[in-house]
């Protein structure tokens, strides 16, 4: 799953960033990179939904698939990163920009501790 992930990250940078600090705005390029991450969110979900043990029975669903998260995740990554490189160490973006990529990976943390736990459950597309 992890090379998912890297995989989301480096499309989210072509995206947002570009090679070179010049983002191609080339529509086919656009949506070649949004196919993409469908196909690579939609392999996350196949692999955990083969892997990880449903509990559907009690369990609250939760609004989004692993695979969108670690999406989402992906692409606060890049942005965090990016301001890194970029901002001043004081600009309030910067630390607005990890403050938001912890949080999520917070929540990610505790999705994956409560589907575990039979707490929650995923929808199924």
């Amino acid at each position: 799953m992890l090379w998912f992930a890297r995989d989301l990250a480096v499309l989210h940078e072509r995206r947002l960033v570009g090679r070179g600090g010049s983002v191609d705005t080339d529509p086919m390029v656009v949506l070649e990179i949004e196919r993409r991450r469908v196909e690579l969110v939609m392999a996350i979900d196949d692999w955990v939904a083969r892997s990880v043990p449903q509990h559907r029975l009690g369990a609250t669903l939760h609004t989004e698939t692993v695979g969108a998260v670690i999406d989402r995740l992906a692409e606060s990554s890049v942005r965090a990163h990016h301001a890194l490189m970029t901002l001043d160490a004081h600009d309030e973006r910067l630390h607005g920009a990890w403050h938001h990529l912890a949080e999520l990976a917070d929540a990610y943390d505790d999705l994956v501790r409560d589907i575990l736990a039979g707490r929650r459950r995923l929808p199924e597309w």
